[in-house]
């Protein structure tokens, strides 16, 4: 487990929105002990196990934000944090869908709205900054809106500047109480290369040190756990979690061409799949090869499968484990995960960096 920094000072009571695995939780949680969660919402069962396995289970409401608004009395709370889900963002100029995900900051508003926190924190994809929904969220903070009483700053941060060995941008959005002072956003402890302030980034190398590279399982272990009257794989700590899938021949055959910092353009003509073969253009982190001198590039929920990005392990021909992936994003090896294979990889990908969260929790919880 992460473990909490002690202190003395007041609790700062937290509603946890959308917290999936509870990455800013553990994040937040291993900067101090003050940092106090009322309550955890999380509509995917499986991700809700995963955050009640590693804190408090009473706080968890497995269900739809929406539904807790209705279903329950919000208790006020210091701060709120949370990243509503990033698919149904609409671009500016663009025309918005009918996604009901679209919505979802609304609800996010609405709970501001109601537990009257004095900071709120929201992170998000890059995109979000040129998103309707951002637009609309400006909007209800206007002075003579419902959300008056709130203004905020949104600014990209990468997670590598705060220790994790991962190149992974995301908006953070700091918002507080008109009466209160912006508090900033935290200063980035480390650097692309390292100066008098900065120390060097991470790189793969530091964090899956230790771990064998050699890896010959592939399915979970056998265990479930009851949810809600459902059985669901689990609860597996991260260290058992260090599994590979099969590959045919022709993949192997393929990886071992690629050398790190390499990708599918390094593979020869005669191993190419036909689609290739006519577009020799594209992305090169297709089929890429990641680098022990690197951090790694941004852990999504596809990590697993190397066609979906730059996601070979730097010297092993497979992609990288979830125990690896985790560990990029900062878990710890006995964080505890519920779920098949595929859904802890979503929750993996989409969780925010322990050390991007417990940067943020550094800088919020001395004016708290």
């Amino acid at each position: 487990m992460v473990e909490p920094r002690s202190f003395s000072c007041p609790q700062i009571r937290v509603l946890d929105l959308f917290c999936g695995a509870g990455g800013l939780s553990a994040g937040f949680g291993a900067e101090s002990a003050r940092f106090n969660t009322l309550r955890a919402i999380e509509h995917d069962q499986a991700a809700a196990a995963t955050y009640a396995e590693n804190h408090d289970p009473e706080t968890v409401f497995a269900g739809g934000i929406e539904d807790w608004l209705k279903e329950e009395e919000i208790p006020g709370a210091d701060l709120v944090i949370g990243g509503p889900p990033c698919q149904g963002f609409s671009a500016l100029g663009k025309q918005e869908q009918l996604d009901e995900r679209n919505q979802l900051w609304l609800r996010y508003a609405e709970t501001i709205r109601k537990a009257k926190p004095k900071y709120f924190v929201l992170e998000n994809v890059p995109q979000f900054l040129t998103s309707v929904q951002l637009v609309r969220f400006k909007r209800q903070c206007r002075p003579s809106q419902r959300l008056g009483a709130y203004t905020f700053q949104a600014k990209i941060l990468n997670a590598a500047d705060y220790g994790a060995a991962q190149v992974r941008k995301r908006v953070i959005l700091i918002g507080h109480h008109r009466d209160l002072p912006f508090p900033g956003f935290p200063p980035t402890t480390h650097a692309k290369v390292a100066d008098d302030t900065h120390v060097a980034w991470l790189t793969l190398g530091d964090v899956l040190n230790g771990l064998r590279r050699a890896v010959t399982d592939i399915h979970l272990p056998s265990r479930v756990i009851e949810v809600d009257g459902t059985l669901l794989p689990g609860a597996f700590k991260t260290s058992e979690l260090h599994l590979t899938r099969h590959y045919e021949q022709l993949s192997i055959d393929r990886f071992r061409h690629i050398p790190a910092d390499g990708n599918r353009f390094d593979i020869p003509e005669n191993l190419l799949s036909d689609c290739w073969r006519k577009h020799n253009n594209g992305s090169g982190d297709v089929m890429g090869r990641l680098n022990f001198q690197k951090p790694s590039v941004t852990i999504r929920t596809e990590f697993f499968k190397p066609e979906k990005g730059r996601y070979l392990h730097p010297t092993e021909h497979r992609a990288l484990t979830h125990h690896e992936a985790a560990r990029i994003q900062g878990f710890p090896d006995d964080y505890k995960w519920v779920g098949s294979k595929v859904a802890i990889a979503r929750q993996i990908g989409n969780a925010v960096p322990i050390p991007l969260a417990k940067a943020i929790g550094a800088h919020l919880a001395r004016l708290l």
